[in-house]
């Protein structure tokens, strides 16, 4: 379980999602410690970081995430060219409107050399398209992901918070083999995408589930609402989260979850359930506790 495909590239089984060192309900680390979380990450082994140009504390901050993530990367002492990064475009942010959608070419190069910016980079590793714009076809949207691509801005490409209609038009458009990420909110309290991450197993996509552990405010509950990863946790001696992170690996070949962290402890906790060997009654009675049948 410990490492997994992600497109070109192979990377750890658990990734981070950095979004909370810049949007958190809870209220926001300072730079230092931002840094300091995605650091612990990369030193228990993380080697997929996951962010996106609108994690940011308000509208005129775009990029804020990501400049968390350079500034890791850039004291870090360990080997960088071991670490995948992978951003997100095509969600807007202004004073006036507080998080639209563009996938048009011109905003998309636009977001994409900002992002290369921010993650001090020549070429992005894995670039996702955050959500549709529905005022566009989806895939006039993917050739305009294409086109990027073939411009040398983004090394892979991506999708997230779509249907399998939406990624069977992407691989369509992009080409056989060339869709190397899903990324859909999965989790025990939104176990809605499982199809989605059924479909990418069967077809060789990573699926980079986000809020694996059911999102802010509700990663810490999750052993209440769902005791069965509890009750296996205390039996393995681990953390309920640890159950979780292990039962989502165990349901394709393909999965990659990201959990959030804002503070290091967290991240290095969640990273360890790669390692949790579960078996197959217990996997059997967590997917019976979110209601999937495998």
């Amino acid at each position: 379980m410990t490492q997994r495909t992600l497109g070109p590239f192979t990377v750890s089984a658990i990734g981070l999602g950095a979004m909370p060192v810049s949007m958190n309900g809870n209220g926001l680390p300072s730079h230092d410690d931002a840094v300091a979380t995605v650091r612990a990450a990369l030193d228990a082994g993380v080697t997929l970081i996951d962010t996106a140009d609108i994690y940011a504390p308000s509208w005129d901050e775009m990029g804020h995430n990501e400049r968390i993530v350079a500034d890791a990367l850039a004291g870090w002492d360990g080997d960088r060219s071991s670490i995948v990064v992978a951003t997100k475009g095509g969600i807007t942010r202004t004073q006036e409107k507080d998080f639209g959608r563009d996938g048009s070419l011109e905003y998309l190069r636009s977001a994409v050399q900002k992002s290369l910016k921010n993650l001090q980079v020549d070429v992005i590793d894995v670039y996702q398209y955050h959500r549709p714009d529905r005022w566009m076809v989806y895939g006039d949207i993917m050739q305009n992901l294409k086109t990027l691509q073939e411009e040398g801005l983004v090394r892979s490409v991506g999708i997230s918070n779509a249907s399998v209609e939406e990624i069977q038009i992407a691989q369509e458009v992009l080409g056989e083999g060339n869709l190397v990420s899903v990324q859909n909110e999965f989790s025990p309290r939104h176990p809605g995408s499982y199809g989605e991450l059924t479909y990418c197993a069967e077809n060789g996509i990573a699926f980079l589930p986000w809020s694996p552990l059911g999102g802010i405010g509700g990663a810490g509950s999750i052993g209440e609402r769902f005791s069965v990863f509890a009750e296996i946790g205390r039996a393995h001696g681990v953390s309920p989260q640890q159950v979780v992170l292990a039962w989502e690996l165990s349901l394709g070949e393909t999965v990659i979850p990201i959990p959030g962290a804002s503070r290091p402890a967290s991240i290095t906790d969640s990273f360890q359930a790669r390692d949790l060997e579960l078996s197959a009654d217990e996997l059997a009675r967590c997917s019976a506790a979110v209601g999937i049948e495998v």
